[in-house]
């Protein structure tokens, strides 16, 4: 008779000892699943059964690994089923992931991660063997923080080769590895990454806690461990980061931080983290210190521009006409006499309609998406302009813009909303407005902090050994001999503890 018709309340019972149940049990909690593989044996005159989970388990370690050790073994006459135990888990090294289970919860969930179970008649346990053969994505260039002089492999979706990318670059035993799961359904694995011996011990507690507090029924990417793991959900800035590079995942630990790996996603993320990091790459260590200083004041600016460009247009064309000279005026004035509608709304729609160009481009095929940009440059761009609906100068704005944005792609969601803000903030009231919203966004960024870690530093608060690697990049015989870390950082006077 099935115990566990509706694949529930399974998780503490333990495996029975009887083969004949224990298979009828698993089927049970399965439902008889089509990728349910059950393999019955006799191995010396004990009944046996290898169970394992199809296109998880791979068939040709599998045989090599377990069906040829356990049809050979020849136990003398009068042997046990203690004796096939015995030999399964002291006798014989079947594979480099080897466990003892007692209960159906953890068969159920190692079978499902690529794990062989072994059950053995009138045993009450099981055993399960590592034998991953999943398919999964080669190792390939990362997507999202394109180098020219960096590495070349990023990471995949698959945790343990993400693991073993870091590993490559840090061969010190300092590097720890701690393996959770998050997602009652999905049952995903989370990996904590740190460096004992640069990683202050409340950091790392508080980020267990964090993953610990994941109720979630499934948990198929890092977009949803990240809402745990910020300090705060109200700030407009994130002190989560992301990266799919090991070389620079790798750079981070040992800056004190931790790191967070999750099966399924090649998307790794990284606490704490700061302003100033979404301006560094991992070329400005390759290229001389005055050239990355020269690259990182572009970015700076370019994150000026992207934000606040075409509010400042707005407010000054608006409300502070004296600032132009007498013949830019005038041809500002014969642009805008030709458009019929106000230029806070002519500015607001255009920057709309390329917001809606640049996610089309993101999300088509990558052998249409390139046409995107060509008919929102050349065909709606030309048009709109020729026809009066939106004024020259506008469109060179956006333009400006627009590019400036591509410049720090890490802070996209961030400057594209900012963006509209200013220009509603700059047509209402002017520079006033735009002061405002500016003060706003500073009082926000400078509030945000993780274990009294400010994600301003080391701007505000001040800390000089900081400023080494900020606007300017440090020479690496510098660099070497002070070692700053993210506990260096925190603010004085701030509680650690998780609140």
């Amino acid at each position: 008779m099935p115990r566990f018709p509706d694949c529930t309340n399974y998780e503490d019972v333990r495996i029975a000892s009887s083969l004949e149940q224990a298979l009828l049990d698993l089927r049970s909690i399965t439902g008889s699943t089509m990728d349910l593989n059950i393999m019955e044996v006799l191995v010396s005159s004990h009944k046996c059964a290898v169970v394992s989970i199809e296109s998880m388990a791979s068939t040709s370690i599998m045989t090599e690994l377990l069906f040829h050790p356990l049809t050979s073994l020849s136990l003398p006459d009068g042997s046990t089923a203690q004796d096939i135990a015995d030999y399964l888990t002291k006798q014989s090294l079947l594979s480099a992931e080897r466990r003892t289970c007692f209960d159906y919860g953890e068969a159920v969930t190692q079978l499902f991660a690529g794990f062989a179970l072994v059950l053995v008649d009138g045993l009450a346990k099981g055993y399960l063997f590592g034998i991953q053969g999943f398919d999964k994505r080669s190792i390939d260039e990362p997507t999202s923080d394109l180098n020219v002089l960096g590495g070349r492999d990023g990471f995949i979706e698959v945790l343990r080769t993400n693991v073993s990318l870091v590993r490559r670059r840090l061969k010190t035993p300092c590097l720890r590895f701690e393996l959770s799961k998050a997602g009652t359904k999905s049952k995903t694995d989370v990996c904590i990454a740190y460096m004992a011996d640069r990683c202050s011990p409340e950091l790392v507690d508080s980020v267990r806690k964090r993953l610990a507090s994941i109720k979630l029924e499934t948990v198929l990417s890092s977009g949803y461990v990240m809402p745990y793991l910020m300090k705060s959900s109200k700030s407009l800035f994130s002190d989560v980061q992301t990266t799919d590079r090991p070389d620079a995942f790798a750079a981070k630990l040992c800056e004190g931080k931790v790191g967070v790996i999750i099966d399924g996603t090649p998307f790794t993320l990284l606490v704490p983290s700061f302003f100033i990091e979404n301006f560094n790459t991992v070329d400005d260590y390759a290229h001389r210190p005055y050239y990355a200083a020269y690259i990182r004041c572009i970015k700076y600016l370019s994150f000026i521009l992207a934000v606040m460009l075409p509010g400042v247009y707005v407010a000054l064309a608006t409300f502070h006409s004296e600032t132009f000279s007498y013949k830019l005026l005038l041809s500002l004035v014969v642009s805008e006499e030709s458009t019929p509608y106000p230029l806070m709304f002519d500015v607001v729609i255009i920057t709309l309609m390329y917001e809606i160009l640049r996610e089309a481009g993101i999300r088509l095929p990558k052998t249409v998406g390139g046409a995107v940009s060509i008919v929102g440059g050349l065909i709606i761009g030309d048009a709109a302009v020729n026809s009066g609906l939106i004024s020259a100068p506008i469109l060179i704005i956006i333009g400006l813009t627009a590019t400036a944005s591509f410049v720090i792609p890490n802070l996209n969601q961030q400057t594209s909303i900012l963006r509209i803000v200013m220009i509603i903030a700059g047509g209402i009231a002017g520079l006033y407005g735009i002061t405002l919203v500016s003060a706003a966004v500073l009082v926000n960024a400078c509030a945000l902090s993780d274990n009294g870690i400010p994600y301003t530093a080391p701007v505000t608060p001040f800390f000089g050994s900081g400023f080494k690697d900020i606007f300017i990049r440090a020479g690496f015989k510098k660099l070497e001999k002070t070692q700053t870390l993210v506990s260096d950082f925190k603010a004085s006077g701030e509680s650690s503890t998780e609140e």
